[in-house]
């Protein structure tokens, strides 16, 4: 049981590596970028980059907050308690991150992606990207904490 354990910690924490790099590039290095250009090339760039990202990151997000819930359900039946609270610690976080995401996020890549696709520019582009914006740290954050106790579920293990 504890190498499975080990497994499923080991995938949930490349998963959720994967979408974390992507955010954190987002927040510290695509945030200023955009700031920069004007409102047609934040469009076609953010539009067409959603629309590739949220199709192709969904099954990684999906693969990696199963593969904490069934690590931490595992640990929990063998009884490895401090693996269990880790991963119920990451399973949390990234259940408030898919909810931050659905809520703020994915909206914002939708109208994006729409102006895009149609070549046009939302008279809002500036408001719906503060609106991305606005919760990027947040979702930074979640990541982190979600991989910390991956990582933690996994030492334990």
């Amino acid at each position: 049981m504890r190498t499975l354990i080990e497994i499923l910690a080991g995938l949930a924490i490349l998963a959720n590596a994967v979408i974390y790099g992507t955010d954190v590039f987002g927040a510290i290095i695509l945030r200023p970028a955009v700031a920069a250009v004007d409102d047609r090339t934040l469009t076609q760039l953010l539009g067409h980059v959603h629309r590739i990202a949220d199709r192709r990151l969904a099954a990684v997000s999906i693969g990696g907050l199963t593969a904490a819930v069934t690590m931490a359900a595992l640990a929990a039946a063998s009884g490895r308690w401090t693996s269990t609270a880790a991963g119920a610690l990451a399973t949390l976080a990234l259940i408030v991150f898919v909810g931050v995401y659905n809520r703020v996020s994915k909206p914002v890549n939708t109208a994006l992606t729409a102006a895009a696709v149609a070549g046009r520019v939302p008279d809002d582009a500036r408001h719906l990207q503060a609106r991305w914006d606005s919760v990027i740290n947040e979702r930074v954050v979640l990541q982190a904490l979600a991989l910390v106790a991956l990582c933690v579920g996994l030492a334990a293990a």
